[in-house]
């Protein structure tokens, strides 16, 4: 490990603790005692307020209520940050334009020939849905739906939520808010229906607090969820083929358990409503991307026709 990345590593050590020794450096990072001190020393000299208690037992501790100095990265982490930004670019995240201003930031925090580097990284990597013809890093080319940032900003305070779709308001109990294909989903409760229901972000129109009287209990809500689980109706054995396109794509609520300690075979259940075209559709074509390194336990014969009329269609 390098000396400036110790360096950083170490703040955060010591950062995170009350108190510390010269021995604990030593055994944490693996250093000699005069290397310890020296490292305690550069760090004083940087402005981090350290004071040393005295005696047999002495150590160091953070002088409360000081300005710590200003976080430094290193070439590894500005890199991983810039990387990461290009790689959420036309992803329809929110928070978008937060992310342009952390991006100029970090840009204005490190040195010319850092700034080099990621202007050449800019131009050699390009991720999916990256416009070779302009991939600007601050570009916002695929600004999601504004209502993404307002469920966000409610959820974070409530997870009752009062829906409006159009003129019509549906409470729900938010479950989750996910992204699959492009679009961001809700899946949720509805307090009024009492059952699930997924609802794309990009049909919401209004989206506010639900008023306490007339909720249910989340402990209420669960125990009526539990009783609506649909009954197991696919089950597959997955080798590593398939375990290795598995992890590539999945739908989000399909998950698998590995069936030995070296991960390579993998049991999956899940149910499919055969009574939604849609999702019958999305499943026959996903287990087709899982290769022939499956085998069925159960299935829906509706799983089956669906195969075979693909295979048909598209086979040789």
């Amino acid at each position: 490990m390098k000396k400036v990345e110790r360096i950083n590593i170490i703040m955060r050590y010591i950062n995170n603790r009350a108190r510390f020794t010269i021995s604990e450096i030593m055994q944490e990072f693996n250093i000699s005692r005069s290397t310890a001190i020296r490292d305690i020393r550069e760090i004083e000299a940087m402005g981090m307020p350290l004071v040393a208690e005295v005696g047999r037992d002495g150590g160091y501790f953070v002088m409360h209520n000081s300005v710590l100095p200003e976080v430094r990265f290193t070439n590894h982490e500005v890199k991983a940050l810039f990387i990461a930004f290009m790689a959420t670019r036309n992803q329809q995240l929110p928070y978008l334009k937060s992310r342009q201003s952390l991006a100029e930031k970090l840009l204005g925090l490190i040195s010319e020939n850092q700034q080099d580097e990621l202007v050449l990284l800019n131009q050699i990597l390009l991720f999916e849905g990256t416009n070779p013809h302009n991939p600007d890093l601050l570009d916002l080319s695929d600004l999601p739906h504004p209502m993404l940032e307002t469920l966000i900003q409610t959820l974070l305070v409530d997870s009752y939520l009062l829906i409006t779709i159009k003129e019509e308001s549906y409470p729900i109990y938010l479950l989750h808010l996910y992204r699959e294909k492009s679009a961001w989903l809700i899946e949720g409760f509805d307090l009024q229906e009492e059952k699930k229901k997924i609802i794309p972000v990009d049909h919401l129109t209004a989206v506010k607090p639900y008023p306490p009287k007339k909720r249910i209990s989340k402990k209420k809500i669960l125990e009526k969820l539990s009783k609506q689980e649909e009954a197991i109706n696919l089950v597959l054995e997955l080798g590593p083929k398939a375990i290795a396109q598995f992890k590539k794509y999945h739908p989000l609520k399909v998950s698998i358990s590995y069936t030995n300690p070296y991960q390579t075979t993998a049991l999956l259940k899940t149910f499919i409503d055969v009574n939604k075209p849609e999702e019958l559709t999305e499943i026959t074509n996903w287990l087709l991307f899982l290769g022939e390194d499956i085998k069925v336990r159960e299935r829906p014969e509706e799983v089956l026709k669906g195969i075979e009329e693909r295979l048909g269609i598209y086979g040789p």
